[in-house]
Formats: structure tokens, sequence, C-alpha cells
């Protein structure tokens, strides 16, 4: 049986598809598993191993259309529900099935702030649009697979950050998503740990003022006072007086799949809701997951993983989009700028 997963965007809702992709190649017999995406997303879609052959929207939907068609799927699987996908399915005139993107509850929530919202995580809402085909949730979590030339080795890392780190995903595609620079310090300086900063080269000079924030508090002032040894967060080898924030700002420096290696081998994980945030559940990593003008309730936290929430509850205005603006609609900004960082920070792996 030949079927069709479609997914064009983003980086985080394409990982959070992968329990279908692998419920579809292993439930179903004799499965042959074609995706459909963006080009974009071409390195960490190709070495997924329950896929069989990726199809790209590189040109007009006619085209990919045509392309689709030569190669006579028996299901459709639609992930991404919107008009250029209900085209397409319409076009290739295959038996097929869409996942419930809950388009009016949504809206309840953001313009009337009325939660009728399930209690579902979006993946599971994925998985029932495959249901049709027998498959299940196997429990298995998601998925992220590094090509082995794109992991990180440690030891290139500045020698501070080679025997552990935190890692920062401090990116976001849409401002009201992220916080403001001054607020990223001021959680930094709470870890008091190396922090590795992750995100892309829109990132890197956000950043660097990081990175110089704490570099001019290291010249000026005395070491922090450390956490105890019996801290429930030691890093290994870790003297008192080392146990302060210091920064290496990554962003820029490294592809995607690269950044993943870094978040795979993270001591924990700080996270905007954003795509690094799903790769770190996919390596099960504890989060620390950041919410400003989007909310929990939409279903897209991490998935199968422990995390924690750092957000403003109860605050009229949020949320105001399910998707993010370029600035606070209401000047404020209140949902990034009053979040406690009220931090029990989780063990090391080796337990210390």
């Amino acid at each position: 049986m030949k079927i069709l997963i479609l997914r064009f965007s983003s980086i985080g809702d394409i990982v959070l598809t992968t329990p279908v992709i692998r419920a579809v190649k292993q439930q179903v017999p004799g499965a042959i598993v074609h995706f459909c995406t963006k080009p974009a997303h071409r390195s960490f879609i190709e070495p997924n191993p329950y896929i069989d052959k990726v199809h790209y929207l590189t040109g007009s939907l006619k085209e990919l259309v045509a392309e689709l068609k030569k190669e006579q799927f028996n299901f459709v699987v639609d992930l991404h529900h919107n008009l250029r996908t209900t085209m397409l399915k319409a076009m290739l005139g295959v038996k097929s099935a869409s996942f419930d993107k809950l388009n009016l509850r949504k809206w309840l929530l953001v313009q009337f702030k009325i939660s009728t919202m399930p209690r579902v995580h979006i993946v599971d809402r994925y998985l029932a649009a495959a249901a049709q085909l027998g498959v299940k949730n196997d429990g298995k979590g998601l998925d992220y697979f590094i090509p082995a030339a794109d992991e990180v080795d440690l030891t290139t890392l500045p020698a501070g950050f080679q025997r552990g780190y935190v890692a920062f995903a401090i990116g976001a595609q849409h401002a009201t998503k992220r916080l403001p620079v001054e607020r990223i310090i001021e959680l930094c300086g709470q870890l008091r740990c190396p922090v590795v900063l992750l995100g892309g080269p829109e990132d890197e000079s956000n950043g660097h003022i990081v990175e110089l924030a704490f570099e001019k508090q290291a010249a000026t002032s005395p070491p922090a006072p450390a956490r105890i040894p019996d801290s429930p967060y030691y890093f290994p080898g870790a003297s008192a007086a080392s146990l302060q924030t210091t920064i290496y700002n990554a962003c820029g420096r490294y592809s995607l799949n690269q950044s993943a290696s870094l978040v795979r081998q993270a001591q924990f994980v700080v996270s905007h809701d954003t795509g690094l945030m799903h790769i770190a559940a996919a390596f099960r990593k504890e989060i620390f997951s950041v919410w400003g003008n989007t909310v929990p309730e939409f279903g897209m936290y991490p998935y199968r993983t422990e995390f924690r929430v750092l957000e403003v509850r109860g605050l009229p205005c949020r949320p105001c989009s399910k998707i993010g603006y370029e600035k606070c609609p209401q000047g404020h900004f209140r949902c990034m700028r009053d979040i406690k960082f009220d931090l029990d920070l989780p063990q090391t792996q080796d337990g210390r």
C-alpha cells in the first residue's frame, strides 16, 4: 500500500508528524511511505528511515500534482489541511483523511478567551487522521534523526562547555513568542552554569548581547554564590567557584541538525514555543518551556517528555494569536515581561 503524508511547514510541526510516519510504516502491512513538504526541510526529513521517498513543493502546485500522480497512491494523510493541500487532494483524486485543526475552537480562545479546546495533544490529532489505516499510538514519542556527519563533538566547544551545559533556544519565528533580550539575560543568570545559546543567524545579535552581558559581569564582579553539592542541580567536576553563568553564543554557527546534536547532548533545555523545543522532546530532554502570546492549551506543548511551563497565567489579553506577531498588539508585552523565573532545577544525568 502506497501512502502519501502531507505537511509543508514548519520545523516543529513536521517533527510533530513523526509518530504518524513511524506508525504508518510499522503498522500498515506492506506500507510504502512518501512524504511531501518544502525543500527547506530536506536536511531533517531525508534521514528519517521510516520514509521511503520525499517529494518537494519547488514549483507550482500543478507541477507537484503531476509528479505525485505518477506514484499512484492508495491513500493520502493530510497533516496540514489548508487550501493548498485541499486542492492537491482534489487533483489527485485519491482516498484521503485530514487532521482536525480545531480552528473554530482556537478562534474562540483567541478572540473571546473561551476555552473549548480538548485536552488532546496535536500529535494525537495527527494520529487520528491516519486511523482509517488502522494505526494506533505506539507510545514512543517523537523522532529526530541526526546524520553522523552532523553530530557535534563537544571537544570542539569552548573548554568551559565540554563537561556539561544547558541549551537555551532563544529564537522563535514571531517576536511575541520570544523573551526580550534583557529577560533572556535574567533567566540565564538564574541558571548559574554554562549555557549554549541556540538559534539561527537572525538570533546572533541577541545572543551576542547576552554573551557580552555575562562577560562584563565576570570582569567586574566576584563569582556568584554557588549551589551546594547536595543541590538537585550540580555539574560533574564543577567547583564551588565555577558554578556561575557563562555563555557560548552558538546562534547562526550551526546547522539545524548540528543544533539538534547540541540539544541532544545538553543537561536540559530552555526553549520558547518553537521547533527546537519539539526536537528536544524527541530526545526526551527535560524542558523549561517559555510561553508568551501563545498558550500550551493549543495542544503543542512538549510531547512525552518531562517539561515545566513558564508563563503568565490569567493575563486577560492572552492568547492574542494562535501564531504570533512582530510586536505586542497591546504595547505592554506583559506575557513575556511578567513571567516569574522560579526555577526548581533538574538533576544532571549522574544524579548529583
